[in-house]
């Protein structure tokens, strides 16, 4: 059957038109399917892994929390911090290997970096190294702000994964490589918490610490007033060894703080990991004996001084148990240059060291 050329012109005009729609429909899903597949993507990289620079000693570490520096009890050097009183104030001696026996010298003291703790919500980063791993177990190691209790009595509780690395920053930037009272040794990752169940569960963590019950009332939780007032003016008390001042109850040692400023709350979990390890014999105090590195099961609090080199490096460090609201402004940026590393840290630990000296 033939169509009249006006039918014919006629049916092409129509079927032309159909053929347009359908363009504009497809390329309307085109751009539809597009869409959604940036934001997709988008979405991968917002939740991916975060990425930073490596640590940097020379520029990272504060380096005039190593003051003061005592020769004999005497103040050589002043420090911007304040020390606990020296008692040696005459010469002293130490064991030696054979045929000596024993070593004289004088005692001197000062504030060592010793180690490095990384306090982070993303687990398998590393911030020191500025690297993640892969996690294995799917976003269920990390750490966060969250609600806990019942709507009337909820409170914030702030979880965080910690690393805990050997830092001989001397050794590491090869000065005073001949004197004694300096750590001579390697940069090392000792110990991550992620592959640790004491860390990630308060009820199994009481295995090494069951004197957490005897603190776990009104009136040991009320003396640790008495050590915030102490740590904010100046050095924590170090006999009410249950507390952190104003960072809350040293127990139970796990990553869970109930605190919810997040900088606070990880400058206590970074505090805590320092108790957990030297409850388990892992890490020994050099500022107790002139001759040696102490292990200390309950901890020396006075002894430990703690500097945030990332996100934001402090300019000065803190003792245990001091408030945030005097050093924590401007520490954790949402955004920040060189990486998406916000809500995960970097605490330089300054410890104090007593040598005798030849």
């Amino acid at each position: 059957m033939k169509l009249s050329r006006l039918e014919k012109n006629s049916h092409d005009r129509r079927f032309g038109f159909r053929s347009v729609d359908l363009m504009k429909t497809r390329r309307y899903h085109i751009l539809l399917f597009a869409a959604a597949l940036a934001l997709c993507l988008a979405g991968h990289t917002a939740m991916a892994a975060p990425s930073g620079t490596p640590m940097n000693p020379v520029k990272e570490v504060c380096w005039n929390c190593i003051f003061p520096i005592k020769i004999g009890g005497i103040t050589a050097i002043p420090g911007d911090m304040p020390d606990p009183p020296d008692a040696e104030f005459v010469p002293c001696i130490c064991p030696a290997p054979p045929p000596v026996f024993f070593r004289p010298g004088i005692p001197i003291s000062f504030w060592e970096p010793r180690r490095l703790v990384e306090t982070v919500k993303d687990p398998y980063y590393f911030p020191a190294l500025g690297a993640s791993f892969a996690n294995p177990s799917n976003g269920f190691f990390g750490g966060a702000n969250s609600r806990v209790g019942s709507q009337q009595h909820a409170g914030v509780s702030t979880f965080a994964q910690a690393h805990y690395y050997i830092f001989p920053v001397w050794a590491i930037l090869e000065l005073l490589v001949d004197y004694v009272c300096v750590e001579h040794s390697g940069f090392d990752l000792a110990y991550i918490t992620e592959i640790d169940p004491l860390w990630n569960n308060d009820m199994l963590a009481f295995m090494i610490n069951p004197e957490a019950l005897l603190f776990a009332n009104p009136v040991s939780q009320l003396s640790c007033i008495a050590d915030s007032v102490a740590a904010n003016s100046g050095l924590p008390l170090s006999a009410l060894f249950w507390c952190m001042g104003s960072w809350g109850s040293a127990y139970p040692l796990t990553g869970h703080v109930n605190e919810d400023a997040y900088i606070q709350a990880n400058a206590a979990i970074a505090a805590r990991m320092i108790y957990k390890l030297s409850r388990e014999l892992l890490v020994c105090d050099a500022g107790i004996n002139l001759c040696a590195c102490v292990p200390t099961p309950i901890w020396v609090k006075h002894n430990y001084r703690i500097q945030m080199a990332k996100p934001v490096r402090d300019s000065t460090c803190q003792p245990i148990g001091r408030s945030s609201l005097i050093w924590g402004s401007m520490k954790n940026p949402p955004f920040r240059a060189g990486g998406n590393v916000n809500d995960n840290f970097l605490w330089v630990i300054f410890n104090r060291r007593k040598c005798c000296a030849l």
